[in-house]
């Protein structure tokens, strides 16, 4: 296996380097000035943060014929060239594994499925290895480096220490993760919790670009959050910032795996909607397709399940509104697939648990394929390697 990644020369990037450089991947192409007027730097700090870095080839300055100005020249743009170098992402499921090369700007040059023969990170870890092995060889066609591997993993990860430190569908307690991927492939290896990772290729490259504050709550099997306050994807001072599928509803609920009842999780997971469906239906529910499949006929027991589901999700961003007032909550997930049937419900409880205007908050559904949770292992990967994650690592 090809165990070193390229030596050619990364780029250095001090704090204002960084936030320029980031500004560019959301916003660019712009103008200096315009870089000037974002990140609130001089004119001198742009130039000195950009120079080195068009140097290297990752940043390209040139003229927008298009945006002539009626008086003088036109104007010259600056923007990251997004071919300069790869990325790798992975996301790790409790049944396959998702893996994408993306540029630079997170763009997705190919992407790869393959299933898990177990859990245990000792059948997890050859088959990263194998799939890194397989993109690094598929980059080489490219005839850039691959700079960074990004691994997203649901649960509580430490992502400063790349450590899981729990997850529930792996079964996984303290492995160091990133130590061992590093080893392996020698490649720098972030690893992020899954939705956090999401949201960071949401706040860079998606619904996100351009707001300050906002949230996204995903659905299925379990129910996750990310938060942006103040333009940074924050996990709080023990990482677990955000988890609103463990707000306790009731306590007198359903069972958690966290050990409470009532939480979120439990009545609006997918896996807590299906055991619900099998108790009211005698058991003889196979799977959450077939589960859909009794709701959207003409099942009045099972659509309310749905209902209560989408009545859970609505409340726990009702408060999450409150706390943090975000400009946007995104719900997205793969239990957007039943959206038709809980969508009511989240209104609902929206509207009545979300105090004065905090109702304003524009709540939007935003699906995504797996791919999209792979693409955004790759955005912590090129977050590390930009030097704009170590700030929020602390936070």
């Amino acid at each position: 296996m090809r165990s070193t990644p390229s030596r050619e020369a990364a780029p250095a990037m001090p704090p204002a380097a960084s936030l320029v450089f980031t500004t560019l991947l959301s916003h660019g192409p712009l103008t200096r000035a315009e870089v000037g007027r974002r990140t609130k730097l001089s004119p001198a700090a742009v130039t000195k943060a950009v120079r080195p870095l068009m140097e290297l080839g990752y940043l390209v300055e040139g003229v927008d014929e298009e945006a002539r100005p009626a008086v003088g020249r036109p104007a010259n743009l600056v923007w990251v060239d997004g071919g300069r170098a790869l990325f790798i992402g992975i996301k790790v499921t409790g049944d396959e594994i998702i893996a994408v090369l993306a540029d630079l700007c997170c763009r997705i040059r190919m992407s790869r499925h393959v299933p898990l023969r177990g859990r245990e990170p000792e059948a997890v870890l050859p088959a990263i290895t194998a799939l890194v092995q397989e993109l690094l060889t598929e980059a080489d066609g490219f005839g850039v480096p691959v700079r960074g591997l990004g691994i997203a993993i649901s649960g509580d990860v430490d992502r400063a220490d790349g450590v899981v430190r729990y997850s529930p569908f792996l079964e996984w307690r303290d492995v160091p993760l990133a130590e061992m991927t590093g080893t392996a492939t020698g490649l720098p290896v972030t690893v992020d919790n899954d939705v956090r990772a999401l949201t960071v290729a949401e706040h860079w490259f998606g619904a996100g670009v351009g707001l300050s504050d906002f949230a996204l709550v995903t659905v299925g099997a379990g129910i996750g959050c990310g938060l942006v306050v103040h333009g940074r994807v924050v996990s709080g001072a023990h990482g677990v910032a955000g988890e609103v599928g463990h707000l306790s509803l009731d306590p007198l609920g359903p069972l958690c795996h966290c050990g409470n009842r009532g939480c979120v999780e439990a009545i609006a997971a997918d896996p807590a909607i299906l055991r619900a469906v099998r108790a009211v239906t005698g058991g003889q529910v196979a799977d959450t397709a077939e589960a859909l499949a009794l709701a959207h006929g003409a099942d009045a027991v099972v659509r309310g399940i749905y209902t209560r589901a989408g009545e859970a999700i609505g409340k726990a961003i009702g408060f999450l509104v409150n706390i943090l007032g975000p400009q946007r909550v995104i719900i997205s997930g793969e239990g957007l697939a039943a959206y038709d049937l809980v969508a009511e419900g989240i209104r609902e409880a929206f509207a009545a648990s979300a105090f004065g205007t905090a109702a304003r908050c524009d709540v939007v559904t935003r699906p995504l394929p797996f791919e999209e949770w792979a693409r955004g292992a790759a955005a912590t990967a090129i977050q590390s390697f930009t030097g704009s994650g170590r700030s929020e690592e602390s936070r």
